[in-house]
């Protein structure tokens, strides 16, 4: 991958790849404005903001203006809103990039916020927070976040609450968006079939009149364990979902490689370790997934499966188990080279499209203010050491950042004993 990274007159980062082979061009735009960056009162503005963007400018009055001059060129385009960022992206064929580019650019800087629109919108977002409640393999997942962070902006839901939802104004959304949608906070990228110089040029003019002001800041998450701690959402459901979790370190962390061998020795693929004891050996499961979430400043590991609701415990112990022989033994050679290979073969494989390279880049500069290539990413991971492994795995396999979040019918006299990566 060849990148190039611009920071234009006014503040924002534009970071342009070109692909020459590839048909399509993507673009992206990357704010630094999430829940993270929310009071208790503004609980899910952030979320909120990025439906409007969706709902008119001046230039384009309602949402479906905007939908039909983007579906008119056959593109693909959507939002996401994270704890740290919102991004906005349109990918089409690569002849139709000046039309693309002039769409976001128009949606994130001119949003019309109409109060009849907001209204209308409360009660898709409410509908969207029940859904999302109403799903226990997404519930669990909040369930956990509360119970890692508690009453702090990483520990609230993303989508707010319906109290906060319903509160909304023109007014809130214009305050919110001139405190964080600035130049310095907002990063473009551009990926796909294009010519770097008359890129710079068209993003130049899309962009002069974004917001030069600071950048508001947000405050910095607080953590404090010193003992297993375990939640429950009793629901009546017919498996049992569950996310086991410890703290591990923030994105920038130099452990980073190592932490991301051993997420793929436990959970990379269906040969994995954790794939391997709970579908092959117990058949106890049919999803089982492990990852690594670092953000600017903290992070976890978690491990979230849906389990028979009979079987939780064993599922549990299976799950402990695997965390605590990583503890107790060195990754044998021909596991950790295929461990290797896999994260190398998927990170390729996922960057075949210029939306794809678009994210790849973009997160790691609205997270990191840097870029790895894969081709450096690859190496980083090629360099890791099972003793490393085990040394990282003593570090964040201890009692005193062990989480268990459930949703389901469990009770905790059932599962607290077992709760303890002690032998």
């Amino acid at each position: 991958m060849k990148f190039t990274k611009t920071t234009l007159a006014n503040g924002l980062r534009l970071v342009t790849i070109p692909i020459p082979e590839n048909p399509s061009v993507t673009v992206l735009v990357m704010v630094a404005a999430g829940s993270k960056y929310e009071t208790k009162d503004i609980s899910g503005i952030s979320h909120f903001l990025e439906h409007m963007v969706f709902k008119g400018t001046p230039r384009r009055p309602s949402a479906s203006d905007i939908s039909r001059e983007l579906d008119a060129i056959g593109a693909q385009y959507n939002a996401f809103t994270s704890q740290e960022f919102t991004g906005y992206y349109a990918k089409a064929d690569a002849k139709h990039l000046d039309r693309v580019l002039d769409v976001v650019a128009d949606m994130c800087q001119n949003p019309l916020f109409d109060e009849s629109e907001i209204a209308k919108e409360k009660g898709v977002i409410i509908e969207e927070l029940r859904m999302y409640r109403d799903l226990p393999q997404h519930r669990v997942h909040n369930v956990l976040t509360n119970l890692l962070y508690g009453d702090q902006p990483a520990g609230w839901e993303v989508i707010g609450t319906e109290e906060t939802i319903k509160s909304f104004t023109r007014q809130s959304f214009l305050e919110y968006r001139a405190h964080h949608y600035v130049a310095s906070a907002t990063t473009v990228v551009v990926s796909g079939n294009l010519e770097e110089v008359s890129v710079r040029k068209a993003v130049e003019q899309a962009f002069d009149k974004i917001s030069t002001e600071g950048k508001g800041s947000k405050l910095p998450v607080l953590e404090k364990q010193t003992a297993p701690a375990l939640r429950i959402e009793a629901k009546d459901t017919d498996q049992t979902h569950l996310v086991l979790a410890v703290r591990t370190f923030p994105i920038l962390d130099s452990r980073a490689p190592i932490m991301q061998v051993l997420t793929a020795v436990l959970g990379g693929g269906m040969s994995s370790r954790l794939f391997s004891k709970m579908r092959d050996e117990l058949g106890i499961c049919y999803y089982i997934r492990a990852s690594h979430d670092p953000s600017t400043d903290h992070g976890s590991f978690t491990i979230a499966a849906g389990v028979d609701n009979s079987r939780v415990v064993e599922g549990l112990r299976g799950i402990i188990g695997e965390c605590r022989r990583l503890k107790d033994e060195l990754v044998p050679a021909a596991e950790l080279q295929k461990a290797k290979d896999y994260l190398a073969g998927t990170t390729m494989l996922e960057l075949e499209t210029s939306d794809a390279q678009a994210e790849f880049v973009g997160l790691q500069e609205i997270l990191k203010s840097q870029v790895e290539t894969p081709q450096e990413f690859i190496a980083k991971i090629s360099a890791v050491t099972a003793e490393q492994i085990q040394t990282l795995a003593r570090e964040i396999f201890v009692d005193k950042g062990l989480n268990l979040a459930l949703v389901g019918r469990s009770k905790e006299q059932d599962l607290r004993p077992i709760l303890t990566f002690q032998a």
